[in-house]
């Protein structure tokens, strides 16, 4: 596109969660006028009152976007008439089969469809398996249009996965990389050209969606096997009465051919856990079996069961039974420093400890209430030697650096560190790492 088409381009972007509103405000930046869409009105609501609640959205950016009329979110997906470009970044969960649940995609384009008009460039950002833009997009878009993908009196689609890192100081949306592929050339240098003019980062492209699909959840499926392949070791060193923080301390100095994972009470976020699921269901079409890659889903998944029986057995060395314990458990957010509990581990391991017949409690600074299989959960408002001292076990499951691990270890009967998150406390004698 050229400069005079870029300076006019009105964007939207449909969901405004993790991904959809700091994309939202980066497009806003770069001074293009921008719509986010959401079913919920009262995310707009808050939008359009600048206040913000995604941890990697600066308050004051979203505020001055909104107050000076560069940014402004509604439930009324007509307005999609007046953006050129449109991002979807909607959620793809799994169903209760571990099936790709396209729902939220499929939905979202339905509400776009009927509004994209000649020339419009519809990207999707959301994760999915290989061929959804072509297969399941493609011909939404075509129906509810009434317009033919990738011609001069069409609309032009393609896939960019979203790379989003909760909690990462270095790399948000502005300067990671991008990939992007789409249905043809004229597509893919309109959409490629777009994210260029918004990110301070690279634009790779690539030859068709499905690459950009694939490329995706390759780089997913890559961090659960390695963690599935740590986790792992770390039962065997546990076995064997070695260290596997040590191990993997002293594996570290090699300057090539390895790359740290770390062991932990499994996989939490959006993507990690989920990704392969979608390799793996799409592979069984092609009668193709990803045999490495579903046995390190079947370690991750079952670490949090682990993690359950290792705090029996420390229960058990000092005296007590795991019925009627009491046991406080230190973080429930996915990862350390973020409120975004999604897919969490730790919320497993909570129920497991529970079945068993452990009386449960926990603190999160930054997770102070949770919503889990209907029920809303509540942090004990703060970490008191009184609530250390009144636990059997303390065990910790998110590595959140504003809790004092010092002050832990002083007060509390026994420590279960599935993190790693005591390494610098001296006084380790009642601790027990994974």
């Amino acid at each position: 596109m050229d400069r005079n088409e870029l300076r006019d381009l009105v964007c939207g972007t449909v969901g405004l969660g993790y991904v959809g509103l700091p994309l939202a405000v980066e497009k806003a930046k770069a001074g293009f006028r921008t719509i986010g869409f959401e079913i919920s009105k009262e995310k707009c609501d808050l939008v359009n009152a600048g206040h913000n609640y995604i941890g990697d959205v600066v308050d004051s950016d979203l505020k001055g976007l909104v107050e000076s009329g560069m940014l402004e979110a509604t439930t009324d997906f007509s307005r999609v008439a007046e953006c050129g470009f449109v991002a979807i970044c909607v959620p793809t969960p799994l169903d209760e089969h571990q099936q790709p649940d396209t729902s939220f995609m499929e939905a979202a384009t339905r509400s776009v469809a009927p509004y994209v008009r000649p020339g419009t460039m519809v990207v999707m950002e959301s994760t999915t398996y290989p061929g959804t833009t072509e297969e399941l997009i493609r011909p939404i878009l075509e129906e509810g249009s009434g317009l033919p993908c990738g011609t001069a009196d069409g609309f032009f689609l393609g896939f960019s996965p979203e790379r989003v890192d909760p909690g990462n100081k270095l790399y948000k949306t502005k300067n990671t990389p991008k990939v992007v592929g789409a249905i043809g050339e004229e597509a893919l240098e309109r959409i490629a050209s777009v994210y260029e003019a918004i990110l301070d980062a690279p634009v790779k492209r690539v030859s068709s969606p499905a690459v950009a699909e694939m490329e995706k959840i390759l780089e997913n499926t890559y961090r659960n096997v390695n963690i599935g392949l740590v986790n792992e070791i770390g039962r065997l060193c546990n076995e064997m009465g070695i260290s596997v923080w040590e191990v993997i301390e002293a594996a570290s100095t090699k300057p090539y051919g390895f790359t740290p994972f770390y062991p932990g009470p499994g996989l939490g976020g959006h993507c990690i856990p989920l990704d392969p699921y979608y390799l793996s269901w799409k592979a069984r079409e092609y009668g193709f079996h990803t045999t490495l890659i579903e046995n390190s889903m079947v370690i991750n998944d079952g670490q949090p069961e682990y993690c359950v029986e290792r705090a029996m057995e420390i229960l058990n060395r000092h005296g007590k039974a795991m019925n009627g314990s009491k046991v406080l458990v230190l973080g429930v957010a996915y990862k350390q420093d973020i409120d975004d509990y999604r897919e969490s581990p730790a919320l497993r391991v909570i129920e497991r400890l529970e079945e068993k017949g452990s009386d449960v409690t926990y603190f999160d600074p930054w997770v102070r209430s949770y919503w889990y299989k209907g029920e809303t959960r509540k942090s004990i408002p703060e970490l008191t030697a009184e609530a250390l001292e009144s636990a059997d076990l303390v065990m910790v499951t998110c590595m959140h650096t504003n809790v004092d691990y010092e002050f832990v270890q002083q007060h509390a009967k026994a420590v279960f560190d599935t993190k790693n998150a005591m390494k610098a406390v001296a006084d380790r004698e009642n601790i027990e790492v994974l």
